[in-house]
């Protein structure tokens, strides 16, 4: 609310008259949207009823520039700052997959999943200090958390490092905050309090709001929550003279004074001062239960019903605007029959809007079906299909499809080559609609770079790899004044391998910078901050520890682009260092995992530090986020000093062929290399002349498709992977035999060499018989060879 000693007392009403009225309307968007749902026209419901009164205080509050990541019952907040309307609520409900209709996610996400357009539609940057910005909704509880952790952080680099210009589009002078919201249960999670922790340390402005309405579905919070309050027992972060730490507020979320004038302070204090707030707000009431697919009434007692029905925030709002003249009981009672009516034409007009272009498909089908039909012997047939598909009331598209599918079966000649094809288009067209944007589809993307070799003078030195590393990223700081780097070890010591020895001396701690051990909200810092125009680089110190931050990556960092159609971006790069070394927590290669678990993140695994750096200078120039994994154990390895650091870039989902052979084709990646080569040198002494094939990254893979170009070269194939068995091997030998139909050129099996089942034992004994050895695939190959001409290589064992 604006400050209320400038306002008339008739400025005055007339604001908290909107208010009400931005309230009474998500209340009757909540209780008709329940309505759709039981009735069917809906798949789910989860709303924001109860929670609205607060919501409008936060709004109030929030000015331009400034970044929510919240949660799923926050749509009268949306409501207030302008970025939601009734038709487009509806059309989140619905489903429909037009970003026009549904801004939020194009009917990719459930309704109460918010979202503003930080990308305009050809992927770039709109100007984000001049708009009001909600960061995309997620639903896993608490996976809001880090993010907004990163979003908070963003303001606070903006202000102090100088050489970022500070004419741009992300921040004006770090006065942004990072606003959050959370149910009260949700706070269990360990990533909020992980966050909480972070937030702390790191002083930045971010305001944290509980919405707690007592329960986490149908458990009270006396099974949730320490003394069933989380700002008691959140006290000891509060900040004193001696100490940084928290502001902490509790308001009862039914009070719109108090909850207006607690968010002004809460403001003022994160946006001047860079100080974390936790706003714990009370007594709030869920009158429709979670969600719809259950009612409160099982769990909650006459007496918690009755307190629900007199403590509801509008029901006390309404009182309180009586008792202070500020409305009587017409205009009230006009307010709420003038929004009843406006949602409920609102209503019509989304679900309108979202039927009319099904029904349009359904006529074209129909149209197709009937032609189709006319000179089949099974006319009867397909025309009762058609009569079908025409007469129903509600179609989706998956109506459409199966009909048309069914048909086709029933046809042959021209007639089933005329439905093929429109089967066909018709899909090519709508499928986009449920798939595009995986991946940036800007001109920024992957598709956008070209390969920069490495080059190298007559006097180039063999060095410790590490300071090819670290040179590298030195050129990267000097050129890119928004690239920052942030882990375990990362900053006063350069990292665990000294890849970054120096930096922060030279760039500040600001840049270059220590983080706890805290995997999830490092990889949050680098997902907020990336969301607000910078390019972070978030280090993971071992590429075991990434199962910390999986969660994270997997459904909030790698659904970005998807989950907003291509309205939101967070280009961060994840460093990390993995494979073989010592011991079942510092030698893993859970690769399989991974690359299934966080499609839409890039998984590039360099054999090299020079292939790395390349790779670091190749992302830097594009917009999408990738996962990099160093080779733990080739940071003393020799390599050649390039002249040209941070310029040669390393092509992303190019395979290289790093030994030529005409007998068969051993594809690996990363350290498991050069064993491979060992064996390669070995095979040769007795005449089976191996190519070897360096993957270099496994998402993408080999988008030119070189690797079957070899299979039809040796005719054998053979993919050493530390991974365990049926991990990255599977993913592997499926992109080769299945997409690349490598089959065709195959004279014996295809097979895999891969780890044991069992995590890496330690030693160098514990790495021999656990993963593959230069003399396992000499005798994998051997054995293949052996089939193939039993004669030339009698059997071994």
């Amino acid at each position: 609310m604006a400050n209320t000693e400038t306002l008339t007392f008739e400025d005055f009403k007339k604001e908290v008259l909107n208010d009400f009225k931005i309230a009474t309307i998500s209340r009757e968007c909540s209780l008709l949207g329940r309505k759709e749902v039981l009735t069917g026209k809906a798949k789910f419901g989860i709303f924001g009823d109860g929670k609205e009164v607060p919501q409008l205080a936060l709004a109030k509050a929030f000015q331009n520039g400034d970044f929510r990541s919240g949660y799923y019952r926050d749509q009268t907040f949306m409501m207030a700052i302008g970025a939601l309307n009734i038709e487009q609520f509806f059309a989140g409900l619905y489903g429909h997959a037009d970003i026009n209709f549904d801004p939020m996610s194009a009917g990719r996400q459930m309704g109460g999943h918010f979202a503003t357009h930080s990308l305009d539609e050809n992927g770039n940057w709109k100007n984000l200090t001049q708009q009001k910005n909600s960061s995309s909704d997620i639903s896993p509880t608490a996976g809001q958390m880090p993010r907004l952790l990163g979003l908070a952080q963003a303001s606070k680099i903006y202000r102090n490092v100088k050489e970022i210009p500070s004419e741009n589009n992300f921040s004006v002078n770090g006065n942004e905050i990072a606003w959050g919201t959370i149910g009260n249960a949700s706070t269990s999670e360990g990533l909020f309090f992980e966050t909480i922790n972070a937030a702390g340390v790191l002083q930045v402005p971010m305001v944290m709001s509980v919405w707690d309405d007592e329960y986490g579905i149908s458990v009270h919070a006396k099974y949730q929550t320490t003394k069933e309050n989380i700002s008691e027992i959140l006290k000891g972060f509060q900040r004193d003279e001696e100490n940084n730490g928290y502001e902490i507020f509790r308001v009862k979320g039914w009070d719109y004074p108090a909850l207006v004038d607690t968010y002004q302070k809460a403001a003022a204090i994160a946006r001047k001062e860079h100080v974390p707030v936790l706003i714990h707000v009370q007594e709030l009431t869920q009158p429709q239960g979670h969600s719809t697919s259950g009612s409160h009434e099982r769990y909650k007692n006459a007496e918690r019903l009755a307190w629900e029905t007199e403590f509801d925030c509008l029901a006390q709002m309404k009182k309180w605007m009586l008792e202070n003249n500020i409305s009587t009981a017409e205009e009230i009672e006009e307010i709420e029959k003038s929004s009843k009516k406006e949602v409920l034409e609102g209503k019509k007009v989304a679900w309108n809007n979202f039927i009319t272009a099904i029904k349009n498909d359904v006529a074209e089908a129909v149209a197709v079906l009937n032609q189709v039909a006319q000179n089949s012997e099974n006319k009867v047939f397909i025309e009762k299909y058609s009569a079908d598909l025409a007469g129903i009331k509600e179609p989706i598209r998956k109506d459409i499809l199966v009909t048309a599918r069914k048909v086709l079966r029933m046809l042959s000649g021209n007639d089933r080559a005329t439905l093929a094809q429109w089967i066909t288009e018709f899909t090519k067209r709508i499928q986009p609609k449920y798939s595009s944007h995986l991946f940036s589809e800007s001109s920024k993307n992957l598709a956008s770079t070209t390969e920069v070799k490495p080059t190298y003078d007559e006097t180039a030195e063999e060095v410790d790899a590490r300071l090819i590393i670290r040179d590298n990223f030195d050129k990267i700081f000097a050129k890119y004044p928004e690239v920052l780097i942030f882990g375990e070890d990362s900053g006063n010591i350069g990292d665990v391998n000294q890849g970054l020895e120096g930096m922060q001396e030279k760039y500040g701690d600001l840049r270059v910078s220590d983080a706890g051990i805290r995997e999830a909200t490092i990889l949050g810092q680098g997902i907020g901050m990336a969301m607000r125009g910078l390019r972070p680089i978030a280090e993971i110190q071992y590429l075991d520890y990434l199962l910390y931050a999986i969660q994270i990556m997997s459904d909030d960092l790698a659904t970005l682009q998807y989950r907003t159609q291509g309205r939101q971006k967070a280009p961060l790069i994840i460093r990390t260092r993995g494979h073989r070394l010592e011991g079942i927590w510092h030698s893993g290669s859970p690769m399989g995992m991974i690359i299934n678990a966080i499609r839409g993140i890039h998984v590039l695994v360099p054999r090299s530090m020079t292939k790395a750096a390349g790779f670091y200078n190749t992302l830097l120039e594009t917009d999408e986020p990738a996962l990099l994994v160093e080779c733990l154990n080739g940071y003393r390895l020799k390599e050649k000093m390039p002249t040209n650091l941070g310029e040669f870039k390393t092509p992303i989902g190019v395979v290289e062929t790093i030994k030529e052979g005409k007998d068969i084709t051993l594809v690996s990646y990363g350290s498991t290399l050069r064993i491979v080569e060992q064996a390669a040198k070995e095979l040769q002494e007795i005449g089976i002349d191996a190519e070897i094939i360096d993957i270099q990254s496994l998402l993408p893979f080999d988008i030119n498709k070189d690797i079957v170009k070899s299979v039809a070269k040796t005719n054998r194939l053979l993919v050493i992977d530390e991974d365990v068995p049926g991990g990255a091997s599977a993913y592997i030998l499926q992109e080769i035999v299945e997409n690349q139909n490598a089959y065709k050129y195959l004279d014996s099996a295809p097979q895999t060499l891969t780890a044991k089942a069992h995590r890496p034992a330690y030693g160098t004994d514990g790495d021999y018989f656990s993963k593959p050895s230069a003399e396992d695939i000499y005798e994998k190959v051997y054995e293949i060879m052996h089939e193939a001409f039993p004669a030339k290589f009698p059997k071994l064992y």
